[in-house]
């Protein structure tokens, strides 16, 4: 089914709705939001271009496969989680910060790392699913 309405809205409302999260992202660690809203928010773009223009079309504007996206994720909410335990002896998941602030972000620190990680798995795993249900 295509809707002229919806892919001529996304054309506007695609780019705003992926900046917005990232908004949510970078907002998050400090107040809430982060990865998880923020993940949702981008998944939701996505869906969304996924009912306008089909699975394919929404996997080649992504790039990536989803699983790929799950897989990244994963990897960096660990590495987050190790850094305390390798560089301080510190438990896992302990926030470590770094010393000087970047303008937009604020301090950088392992949670931020993890909020970046669940971002990219909530993202991965919602495509999953979508193009799973939208392709069958």
């Amino acid at each position: 089914m295509h809707s002229l309405i919806l892919s001529s809205a996304l054309r506007y409302l695609l780019p705003l709705l992926l900046i917005f999260s990232v908004f949510l992202l970078l907002r998050g660690h400090n107040e809430p939001g982060g990865g998880f809203t923020g993940g949702l928010v981008a998944a939701a773009a996505l869906v969304l271009y996924t009912l306008a223009a089909g699975a394919p079309a929404a996997r080649r504007l992504l790039g990536l496969d989803p699983r790929t996206l799950i897989n990244l994720g994963l990897l960096l909410a660990v590495a987050s989680g190790l850094l305390g335990v390798v560089y301080s002896g510190l438990p896992f998941l302990t926030g470590l910060w770094h010393d000087q602030s970047v303008p937009v972000v604020g301090k950088l620190g392992t949670p931020f790392v993890f909020d970046v990680g669940v971002y990219l798995v909530v993202i991965g795993i919602t495509l999953t699913i979508v193009f799973n249900l939208k392709e069958e």
